[in-house]
């Protein structure tokens, strides 16, 4: 069975993104918890936590369908003692949130060195905030997201994800989800369904399938290796849709959550009907 959702808008509590999930035709979804642009954020109320579950139950979600993402402001690899430490309390604070959810996956970005450590330091930096947390909040699962390699931004070699996994005491609390902008735009080339079968053995090879938790699926603006993160529809930018096909055929992308992330909310459940299309 493919999940396939889109990261939908929990304005006025998180119990509306499941109702904007079923809106669109999806079978998983994305939300942030609270506002990705601030350090704090009100608790999650009663009612709020009880209509999430609630919702979940009558529209058929299980958590392994939900793929909420942190706050873009987390680095779990800051050089600054002082801001790691904010970071990390403001990590353990997200998943606590999604435990009071019922949800069993949090994605992050992996962190940056901010040209002021090495990346291997950094790297065993998000190590070992990463055992920090999962010692702090039990069952929720912490998904690195690959990155485009932007600035000073780690995580966009599947060797940095495999080195950060290796570092973690509970691997079974450490995921991996892929952005397909991310991958294509940090240089593996998905474009054609001979590209797909390479970077995805190397995938295999460096990580392991069995760290996938969950998928981005997005187009990009940016040729292969730009290191830029730029966001495209499904049907139009750099990449093409084999890769699509590709994900949509095989069957180690099954039961997970597969994520738009497109740039046009308008057409999600157009882009939805469209990757079911792709099913053979």
């Amino acid at each position: 069975m493919k999940y396939i959702g889109a990261h939908v808008s929990a304005a006025g509590g998180v119990e509306n993104a499941v109702l904007r999930a079923v809106e669109i035709g999806a079978n998983a979804f994305a939300l942030f918890t609270k506002n990705q642009r601030q350090w704090k954020a009100a608790p999650l109320k009663k009612d709020s936590i009880e209509k999430f579950k609630r919702f979940c139950k009558v529209h058929n979600f299980s958590a392994d369908q939900i793929l909420p993402h942190d706050s873009y402001l987390i680095n779990l690899g800051n050089p600054d003692t002082e801001n790691l430490q904010k970071s990390r309390e403001a990590f353990i604070d997200e998943m606590q949130r999604c435990e009071q959810l019922g949800i069993k996956l949090l994605n992050f970005h992996p962190g940056s060195h901010l040209n002021k450590i090495d990346e291997k330091a950094c790297l065993s930096r998000i190590a070992e905030s990463l055992n920090i947390a999962i010692e702090s909040v039990p069952n929720v699962v912490a998904v690195i997201e690959n990155t485009a390699g932007q600035g000073t931004n780690l995580g966009w070699h599947f060797d940095h994800l495999a080195q950060i996994i290796e570092q973690v005491e509970d691997k079974s609390r450490v995921g991996v989800c892929l952005d397909t902008c991310h991958t294509f735009s940090a240089g593996y080339d998905i474009s054609t369904l001979e590209g797909c079968e390479q970077v995805f053995t190397e995938f295999e090879n460096t990580v392991g399938f069995q760290y996938l938790r969950g998928m981005h699926l997005n187009g990009s603006k940016t040729s292969l290796g730009s290191r830029v993160d730029r966001h495209h529809t499904l049907q139009e930018g750099t990449i093409g849709t084999d890769i699509f096909k590709f994900i949509m055929n095989d069957d180690r992308f099954n039961e997970i959550p597969l994520i738009l992330e497109t740039i046009n909310p308008d057409i999600w459940a157009e882009e939805i009907r469209f990757l079911r299309s792709l099913q053979r």
